[in-house]
């Protein structure tokens, strides 16, 4: 059996090709979901060699040197089988169609729309954030950058009892869109200080500094950004060493060291899911969707909007 899928022929351009389906249960994709920093990376070419192997993901066809079918946010209906008729989600680039062992789906909670669910792969990005950055009951805590990860990372850490959690990020739109969700949002020059824990989501080196400078002694920075092949330059030699700053980063590809004698993988996905169920302003997040059939000349515009969070495909 045979499917469409969006493939990625040369820099910043896409085209529908046939694909393959893979071995296991029919899936019949209902969303995907445009994860607009790794898919800007793979699109112009930057993916590391390095991170060649590392970055493959289930149902990737072709190679990273092009042409490549890539992605990691498809919603759809399991069609026979054990689980057939059950919505699910499921790790697999933007395809019509595919097939995959019935343990690679993660069935939606009950009450958890469809459309929403294309935020999954953010949202468990998010938790894993969550986990490596140590935030705790009362801590200030700041994010850089208030993309759809920041974001979701910042709904999560307002959770915490206590916690004073702000957004910093370059574009002033963002401030309402934060204010919805609960959270402040400032630009850089009103950034708090001395702070327990920063995280980092914008992937840019000014952000990085700024994260670096709004740290308090002995405080937990968390790179979460991914730069693929672009180089970062970041001063090291301002107060990074006296106030004994704590540079870690977080990725997703790997459980906290501390959680692995007790978590999965579909553990955390199922938990992602449960999350994005109990918040309905999250549907803020999509700020944009488009038909399948039109996603070839849309895919490079939308990647490089500054505005773009989770951009939806919509399948017929």
């Amino acid at each position: 059996m045979t499917a469409r899928a969006l493939w990625c022929v040369a820099p910043n351009k896409a085209e529908i090709r046939p694909a393959g389906t893979g071995d296991g249960v029919l899936v019949q994709t209902l969303y995907s979901g445009i994860s607009r920093g790794t898919e800007g990376l793979v699109l112009r070419g930057q993916v590391p060699k390095s991170e060649h192997d590392r970055m493959r993901g289930p149902g990737m066809e072709g190679t990273f040197d092009f042409p490549v079918k890539y992605g990691y946010c498809s919603v759809g209906r399991v069609m026979e089988g054990a689980l057939e008729g059950e919505l699910v989600f499921a790790l697999f680039p933007h395809q019509t169609r595919y097939r995959l062992p019935p343990e690679n789906l993660t069935v939606l909670p009950a009450g958890l729309p469809t459309a929403r669910a294309v935020l999954a792969a953010n949202m468990e990005t998010a938790l894993n954030i969550f986990w490596d950055s140590g935030a705790s009951a009362g801590d200030r805590i700041a994010v850089i950058g208030a993309g759809v990860v920041g974001l979701l990372t910042g709904t999560l850490l307002a959770r915490l009892p206590g916690a004073e959690v702000t957004l910093v990020d370059i574009n002033p739109q963002r401030s309402q869109l934060a204010a919805d969700l609960g959270i402040r949002c400032v630009l850089p020059d009103a950034a708090p200080k001395d702070c327990d824990v920063v995280i980092h989501t914008s992937a840019t080196a000014k952000g990085l500094s700024c994260a670096l400078s709004m740290a308090g002694m002995n405080a937990t920075v968390v790179e979460a950004s991914w730069y693929g092949t672009q180089p970062v330059q970041v001063d090291l030699g301002a107060a990074f060493h006296s106030q004994r700053l704590r540079l870690i980063s977080s990725q997703v590809g790997h459980l906290p060291a501390d959680r692995t004698p007790r978590w999965s993988y579909a553990r955390r996905m199922r938990k992602a899911l449960t999350l994005l169920r109990d918040d309905d302003r999250l549907d803020m997040l999509i700020s944009g969707e488009t038909d399948f059939e039109d996603l070839p000349t849309q895919y490079a515009t939308i990647l490089a909007a500054p505005d773009t969070l989770c951009h939806r495909i919509r399948y017929t």
